[in-house]
């Protein structure tokens, strides 16, 4: 399954996981791959760290209707109404 803006998951099962978990770790640090582990009782995610902490991030920021809304107007906002990037204090 691969929707707009989300990458495709390596799945595999527990067992498969548990005797490659090297390789799979190795994926998912130095390829920034996602792995969905499945068992019989359900399924996990293994993530890379920063990946974790951006998607807590975007919860974060999402979370706060003020954020969304000033996210929405930006979007919305054409280029003629944009401050030039030479203009903005940092």
């Amino acid at each position: 399954m691969y929707t707009k803006g989300v990458r495709e998951m390596l799945s595999t099962n527990i067992t498969q996981f548990r005797k490659n978990i090297f390789s799979y770790v190795e994926q998912v640090i130095r390829f920034n791959q996602v792995v969905n582990v499945t068992t019989k009782d359900g399924a996990a995610v293994v993530m890379g760290q920063d990946d974790y902490n951006a998607l807590m991030e975007t919860v974060y920021l999402f979370s706060n209707p003020g954020t969304v809304r000033d996210i929405k107007e930006g979007l919305a906002a054409s280029w003629e109404d944009c401050v030039p990037e030479s203009e903005v204090d940092l």
